[in-house]
């Protein structure tokens, strides 16, 4: 199968996404602001598309497939707030819509588990925003859409490695703190596995199956650079930013057992140890 894909805000994971679909023969038209960077797209095998109507309008109209990875801007969706009409126009064409959102419209749960059924309560400003968008994407009448709630990303150049290697990581220590997280390329491989099996209004959590305290991923990452581990510090006495404040103010295991049953995806790196050493051994190369 093969087709053409808009990716709206194509950056990290959509950049993952396009580069198993390229190899496929599919035709990729991703956006940028920055007409600077036309070239390194098209060196990815991206056609790039500028970020203004009439563009997207054109981008809009050969299109088959469309993936929004924009994050709400000042509490509303920058995408639909442009070309909304447009993309309610062509919504009843298309096979496939994708909406990459996060784990965090689901607020605090103490640490307990949530499924993509969990009710969404946000404790976040950015999570209230995300089910916002989700809303308003679900609204467009005839869309084809799916949405992808995504936990903490990382992979090659995003990731715990580079803090660390500096010496400006700390190991925040909260009592019963967990977060979820995905390697990039698992996100990637889900997105694929659902442009092929579409199931219009689903909903899927994508992350590993290893829920974990944040100190103990940067402690494995300190001892895969065979460095001393980052200093601990307490959550209540360490100094962070409002952003990453907020982070440790909801606590939550996700599942991620519909990607598996719905869409038969098998995680390339089903927990931290094995994406850290996957994201190490591909920084080195």
């Amino acid at each position: 199968m093969t087709g053409t894909l808009l990716s709206l805000g194509h950056g990290y994971s959509a950049r993952a996404l396009a580069a198993r679909l390229v190899p496929k023969g599919w035709t990729i038209l991703g956006t940028t602001r920055d007409p600077a960077k036309a070239d390194a797209l098209r060196a990815a095998g991206v056609t790039p598309v500028l970020w203004d109507v009439q563009a997207l309008t054109d981008a809009l109209e050969q299109c088959n497939h469309l993936l929004s990875s924009v994050a709400p801007a000042e509490g509303s969706d920058p995408v639909l707030d442009l070309i909304g009409p447009e993309v309610a126009a062509k919504a009843g064409s298309l096979n496939w819509a994708g909406y990459l959102s996060t784990t965090g419209v689901y607020g605090d749960h103490a640490g307990g588990w949530v499924t993509e059924d969990t009710p969404l309560t946000p404790s976040t400003k950015r999570g209230v925003a995300r089910v916002a968008a989700e809303a308003r994407w679900r609204a467009v009448p005839d869309l084809p859409l799916h949405i992808f709630r995504l936990a903490g990303i990382y992979g090659p150049g995003r990731g715990p490695f580079q803090k660390v290697q500096a010496g400006t990581a700390r190991r925040i220590i909260k009592p019963g703190q967990v977060f979820s997280r995905c390697h990039v390329e698992d996100i990637a491989q889900v997105l694929e596995a659902s442009i092929l099996r579409p199931n219009p209004g689903a909903a899927y959590n994508i992350c590993d199956d290893d829920p974990a305290p944040p100190q103990d991923v940067l402690a494995y990452a300190a001892d895969l650079l065979g460095v001393p581990r980052p200093p601990e510090v307490a959550f209540d006495q360490a100094e962070m930013s409002p952003m990453a404040r907020s982070f440790y103010a909801e606590s939550k295991r996700v599942s991620n057992e519909r990607i598996k049953t719905e869409l038969g995806v098998r995680l390339l790196y089903p927990d931290y140890r094995t994406g850290l050493q996957a994201v190490m051994d591909a920084e080195a190369r």
